[in-house]
């Protein structure tokens, strides 16, 4: 009697799984169950992986080439001209780390017989440079940008004293290498004797940047903020400041703080509002994702949910056996709810366990890449969050232990007169 009270229904549980001979049909069903959890769970996390890693990717580099705040006129024509002062304040707020102004203008670049749309940004480069380009140059320099060319020797093409630094598919696209000259024509019109046309002039490339997104590679080019004057017109003023801060998800607090302080006269954003429509795609698609393949795992449950009904029918002479013996309906129902925690358990390890290796294998070794000139990405990131395989191995749990209710309920009502009268 004590070994009922210490868990026989685990013990009978358990022995059940391993079915006879003439019980296959039920061991198929159960291994079918098995691996129907499995691949739901794997297929969830290896999801809800690409999700995480796709969305944080871009997260990192938009804010790689982006400041996470941006402050500018509320009028687009307008130039900012107290900048130095807003400058001066930001310096006594603890939580900014750094900030920039800049320049910022469309406009047009050719080399040789190739052209594109590009946009101009102007900002000073003395010092250690801008944030957004300190990690990302590739080849050259942004020293280079300040130096004086070298006098051209006879015969040669002369070389601008202005510099650029181009993104790494915009110079692909053009075939500038370094050093070559390269013009620039801006939006801004100025007056010559034949009319009005477009403000151009001659640069050098000083240096090629590569952020790894390809629309930034594509179209964005920088140079220093004497430089982007020289070229626009602009004698004074910049269009705005680039802020950053030290904790990203707190930038809220700076918008407030300058937007408090400077009225309507500025325009402030933070990082989160000026994305907010590509992430909050980002964050319902994941979530779309884990509500569909979840049905994966719930079909699995129906396999449970048969492989335990057949067991119930195979096994009546046994219940009642037991039920005459003194089991209870609880105990009996402990019995076929062990068999369905176990095969649960086993597939949402043996899931999690799969998921997780092709997740790690497919971000160390980069094995799905992508057209950069369609995505903004070069290959397919995988990232593992620990609170995303919880939740996806607590989802598979639960849905097993429900699956389990109905013939678990089916034999302990079994009565053990009707099971073993014929016996």
């Amino acid at each position: 009697m004590n070994v009922i009270k210490l868990g026989y229904e685990h013990f009978i549980g358990l022995r059940y799984l391993r079915a006879r001979r003439k019980q296959a049909m039920i061991s198929v069903v159960t291994s079918i169950s098995i691996g129907g959890v499995a691949l739901g769970v794997a297929a969830l996390i290896i999801v809800l992986a690409v999700m995480t890693g796709l969305a944080n990717d871009m997260r990192e580099k938009i804010l790689g080439t982006n400041a996470h705040v941006v402050m500018v006129p509320n009028d687009y024509d307008d130039r900012m001209e107290d900048y130095e002062d807003i400058q001066a304040y930001l310096t006594t707020q603890p939580e900014v780390t750094e900030s920039e102004v800049f320049i910022y203008a469309k406009g047009m670049i050719r080399h040789g017989n190739r052209g594109d749309g590009i946009i101009i940004k102007g900002m000073d480069m003395t010092g250690a440079g801008p944030v957004e380009l300190k990690d990302t140059i590739i080849r050259g320099s942004l020293e280079r940008l300040l130096q004086e060319p070298q006098p051209p020797a006879p015969g040669e093409v002369p070389i601008p004293r202005d510099g650029v630094v181009l993104g790494i598919e915009l110079a692909r696209h053009l075939g500038a290498q370094l050093n070559e000259n390269v013009t620039i024509l801006s939006t801004e019109m100025t007056l010559t004797p034949t009319g009005m046309v477009p403000r151009a002039r001659a640069f050098r490339v000083a240096a090629l940047f590569e952020t790894g997104m390809y629309e930034y590679d594509r179209t964005m080019i920088y140079m220093t903020l004497d430089t982007a004057r020289r070229l626009l017109g602009m004698p004074k003023g910049v269009n705005g400041v680039e802020i950053r801060v030290l904790n990203i998800f707190q930038s809220e607090a700076i918008v407030r703080n300058l937007q408090n302080r400077y009225g309507l006269r500025f325009w402030v954003r933070d990082w989160k509002e000026m994305n907010r429509a590509f992430f909050a795609a980002l964050k319902l698609e994941k979530m779309a994702m884990f509500i569909i393949l979840i049905l994966i795992v719930f079909v699995a449950s129906f396999n449970i949910i048969s492989s335990l009904t057949m067991m119930v029918m195979e096994k009546s002479k046994d219940i009642g056996i037991l039920k005459a013996m003194g089991a209870t309906n609880d105990g009996i129902r402990r019995i076929f709810m062990t068999q369905g925690v176990v095969i649960g358990s086993i597939g949402t390890i043996v899931g999690c366990i799969v998921g997780c290796s092709i997740s790690w294998i497919a971000d160390t070794y980069r094995l799905i890449r992508l057209e950069g000139e369609v995505y903004y990405v070069n290959y397919l990131p995988f990232e593992i969050r620990i609170p995303d395989v919880l939740l996806v191995c607590l989802a598979s749990m639960l849905i097993c232990i429900l699956a389990t209710v109905y013939p678990a309920r089916q034999a302990a009502c079994l009565d053990p007169v009707e099971a073993i009268r014929y016996e």
